[in-house]
């Protein structure tokens, strides 16, 4: 069974009389374990899509289905355990707490977990080294740099362990040697964690380090395409 099925699945917003179509009929299954990297211009509707596979917005019309079950399905309040407990998010602009520490703003998901308030320190720190930044845990997060800045975010959608990160533009905000970091971490975190990657990208040099590429245009799927020898983030191929 997949971990995500989507099927001619639509978006339209509306706004008074005025109504704005996104997407119109995507479909496409996604694997747990998988690398996947959803690419297309700005525009194209593939952060709608993200939104919408991330529970974070509702469709309107199609289907949608997670772990099995149709996403309109669960409750208010699986639909808030489920963003909690198995998806993580990172977003271009990092999102992380002003004027507190690497260790508060990745502790943060915790104060909605199942997971009880002794353990916390332990879970944080554990995704912090997992990102290489056992160094800056007490740091303010603003005195750090944008490369590292990002590491805490992808820290912080790691503390409660989903099954999913989902990754948007995770490299917009920083330079080539920074995102290169980024990207390595990702492919680290599916490689040897397991995790289910999902990349939203406009870039083809971004997206190529995925197993495999979906390409949004126009609110439509327009390839959906294997990466034979998916790119490794400091050069050469990543096989598996």
């Amino acid at each position: 069974m997949p971990l995500i099925e989507v099927e001619k699945l639509t978006k339209v917003y509306s706004d008074g009389d005025v109504e704005t179509p996104v997407l119109h009929g995507v479909s496409f299954t996604i694997e747990r374990g998988e690398f996947v990297a959803i690419m297309g211009p700005s525009g194209s509707g593939k952060s709608t899509l993200l939104h919408l596979i991330g529970f974070l917005d509702d469709y309107t019309d199609g289907s949608y289905r997670f772990n099995g079950t149709e996403a309109r399905e669960y409750a208010g309040d699986e639909i808030a355990k489920i963003r909690n407990q198995k998806l993580g998010f990172v977003f271009q602009s990092f999102n992380l707490l002003p004027n507190t520490t690497v260790l508060e703003n990745v502790k943060l998901p915790l104060l909605y977990s199942q997971f009880p308030e002794a353990e916390w320190d332990d879970r944080a720190m554990k995704a912090i080294r997992s990102v290489g930044l056992e160094h800056r845990a007490l740091f303010d997060s603003t005195r750090l740099s944008g490369g590292e800045r990002q590491r805490v975010a992808i820290a912080r959608a790691l503390v409660c362990d989903p099954e999913v990160i989902f990754a948007d533009e995770p490299t917009g905000n920083l330079d080539s040697k920074s995102g290169g970091a980024i990207i390595d971490i990702l492919q680290k975190l599916n490689k040897e964690s397991g995790h289910t990657v999902i990349l939203i990208t406009h870039e083809t040099e971004t997206a190529e380090h995925a197993e495999r590429i979906i390409r949004i245009k126009d609110g439509l799927v327009e390839s959906d395409t294997k990466v034979k020898a998916p790119r490794r983030a400091n050069g050469g191929s990543l096989n598996k």
